[in-house]
Parts: structure tokens; sequence; C-alpha cells
């Protein structure tokens, strides 16, 4: 947040530009004390040093997906959140990872759509849901979907005929690739903590949950909300 809200409000000024990773660098090396404490108190996940993202347990151990296209190949105009219509997704896992929840959301709008799931975590079962849920949003709003590489995308070819939506896959064991979706399940983890089940939980508070997500004002928007950013936008296109 902090390294994106710097590029909106300085967008001329090269020496207040940081990345996120640099940031987090200054918070791990500093020496004991109150402020370290404070500050990875402050963060959304707090974990007493910094993980490493390509080496370790973290490293990708599942199969390759059929006919996957590389997040590299996504469109130019993703990368610079200007287009709305490009969405991240992920699997939320429940207790014991027999249950889960879907998280679909738009990068340009943070507008996020909650997929309920329960026990039926499968590919097929992943995909009708998925496709299912962007049946009510407009053509325009329905461009690409930037998935890891879970099997549970690995049915994505048939979900693009269903829903004119390509994915493309994010490279192994590299969240921040789908930043957006990583950032929004920290605020799902809120409502719906590890060891949740999602066999137990209702639609309806799914759905309340959802609500109250994208009712939520949201620094990077300019403190509107998710709901009304693309509420705007479907105005626009109708």
């Amino acid at each position: 947040m902090i390294s994106e809200r710097l590029k909106m409000e300085y967008p001329l000024d090269m020496a207040m530009r940081i990345s996120h990773e640099a940031i987090y660098r200054y918070i791990y090396v500093l020496p004991r004390g109150e402020l370290k404490r404070t500050l990875i108190q402050a963060l959304r996940q707090e974990h007493a040093y910094r993980r490493n993202r390509k080496t370790g347990d973290s490293v990708e151990k599942r199969g390759k997906i059929a006919e996957m296209l590389s997040i590299e190949e996504r469109p130019t105009e993703v990368a610079d959140r200007t287009v709305p219509g490009h969405w991240e997704g992920d699997l939320i896992l429940g207790k014991y990872k027999r249950s889960a929840l879907g998280t679909l959301v738009e990068r340009t709008t943070r507008y996020t759509i909650l997929v309920p799931l329960g026990d039926k975590k499968d590919a097929v079962s992943v995909r009708e849901a998925y496709a299912k849920a962007f049946q009510s949003l407009p053509v325009e709003l329905k461009k690409t979907l930037t998935y890891d590489q879970g099997k549970e995308m690995s049915e994505h070819q048939r979900f693009t005929i269903d829903t004119g939506i390509q994915v493309y896959f994010a490279h192994p064991a590299s969240p921040w690739e789908r930043g957006t979706n990583e950032n929004t399940n920290g605020l799902i983890r809120q409502y719906f903590p590890k060891g949740t089940d999602f066999t137990k939980v209702s639609v309806d508070d799914i759905k309340q949950v959802q609500q109250k997500l994208n009712d939520r004002p949201r620094a990077v928007l300019g403190y509107m909300k998710p709901d009304e950013v693309i509420n705007d936008l479907v105005a626009l296109i109708v």
C-alpha cells in the first residue's frame, strides 16, 4: 500500500519511489528493540523474520497444468490497472484442508467475489462455481484471470470457453504476483480465521462478508469503496 500510494501522490518524483521488498528489508534488518516489535506487529502477516520466497519448504511441488499460459504472456494493460476486467483468484483452505472458499478480486476496483465451495474443491467443481460467479458481470469486466498453479484450475481451458476469461498462471511459490488477491485474502481471514470449516459456513454468511469487503473504503481507491467504483464502471458501460 505504501509503495503504490507513493507512486500516486508523487508521480514525477523518483526520489519518492520505494519497493515493498525494500520496506520489508528495512523492518527486518532493524536491531532488536521496541521499534522493530511495533513495526512487525503492524504487518498484515506478523512473522518474526522475512520468509524466503524461492527456497525451502515454499518451493512449489505440484505437477504442471496442461496448456497453461504464463503470467509473462498477459496483456501489458493488466500491469498498470488502468483497464478494468482483469482478475486474480485463489482458494482459501479450511480446517485440515478439507474445505475451501474461492476468492476472486478485480485488480482495478478491488471488487471481491467470494465463491462458496464447501468440500467441493476439485477442478470441475471450482470451474463451475467460478463460471457461475462471473455470470452476472458485463462482458467488459471479464477479460483475464491470474491464478496460481493449483490443480483446482486444471480445467482452465473449459473455464475460458464458458466465460470468455483467459487464465494466466503465476510462477510457482510467487504469491506476490497476485498481490491484490493475497492482500484481500488477509482481509478475509479476519472474518474466517485459519481452522474455519467452510462446510459449516452458510452461503448467506459468506455473501455478508463479501458485502462488507466491497463496502470498505480503500486507501488505494482514494477512500472510495469497491462497490462504488465498480458500479460507476458498470453505469458507464450500460
